[in-house]
């Protein structure tokens, strides 16, 4: 089973490169973030036309989640239990940044954590409180992969220049504490080769090569034990129209357990 998550920046802008990444890649499940758009204006045609389920929460032109898949898409949860929320002003509503559902036997979660804005902001606390109950969600015995943009870089080296980062958020002891708590509850980062998964469009960040790897795939010890090959397709950070992160792939070899359920299934 190929999983990717790709913190699209508007799915509606970008559905018919989505969908072209879809058919190029052979992905079976994308998480979507930031697809900026209410349900009922998500491009939902676009997908069915290439095959794909989509569970989508989006309330407004802010956040969004998404996943679309090919291999089943049952028991969708919409939010995690004790979700944090959030509001500028007036009373705190469940944002949409959190989608759950079973693909092929796999729980499959897409997420977009909180950006934090800036150290000492209520949004910065709101995305510590969201790392620490997302942490409750993990059952280390179970199939399960948290993908998304968790706007933290995890390491030093996961930053183009860490001198650059001082006194500014992703980098941060609280928030590399809080993604380490996520690692001790049971989940184990998907590793690549490639160093970077987002470049902002400030500055030429892409064309000199200085981004940040904050898109990440954790999965807990069953599954990740299938892991077979990970990458980022940076490919798609290129050309006009691309969004500023890239999609972030992995293989895991799930057939034993697909031929399980099969013989299951004629019993």
């Amino acid at each position: 089973m190929r999983i990717a998550t790709w913190n699209v920046n508007s799915v509606r802008t970008r559905a018919d490169r989505v969908a072209d990444f879809l058919a190029r890649s052979g992905t079976d499940v994308l998480c979507m973030q930031e697809t900026k758009v209410a349900d009922a204006k998500f491009p939902y045609s676009v997908f069915e036309a290439a095959g794909y389920e989509v569970a989508h929460v989006g309330h407004n032109q802010w956040n969004g989640v998404a996943i679309a898949s090919r291999v089943g898409l049952d028991n969708v949860h919409t939010e995690f239990p004790r979700q944090p929320k959030f509001a500028k002003t007036g009373d705190p509503a469940v944002e949409a940044r959190a989608v759950g559902a079973e693909c092929g036997g796999v729980e499959v979660w897409s997420l977009y954590v909180p950006n934090g804005r800036a150290i000492g902001d209520p949004h910065y606390t709101y995305k510590l409180e969201f790392l620490y109950e997302l942490r409750n969600q993990v059952s280390p015995a179970r199939e399960q992969v948290f993908c998304g943009d968790f706007n933290i870089a995890p390491r030093d080296e996961d930053v183009w220049d860490i001198a650059w980062f001082e006194g500014k958020t992703h980098v941060t002891e609280p928030e590399r504490a809080a993604f380490q708590m996520l690692e001790e509850a049971g989940l184990t980062q998907v590793r690549h080769e490639d160093r970077y998964s987002f470049w902002d469009y400030k500055s030429m960040r892409f064309q000199k090569n200085q981004g940040m790897l904050i898109d990440f795939l954790m999965a807990t010890e069953p599954l990740h034990a299938k892991l077979t090959g990970a990458w980022v397709d940076v490919e798609e950070r290129q050309g006009k129209g691309a969004s500023d992160h890239a999609p972030v792939l992995a293989d895991f070899d799930t057939r034993a357990a697909d031929h399980a359920r099969a013989i299951d299934e004629v019993r």
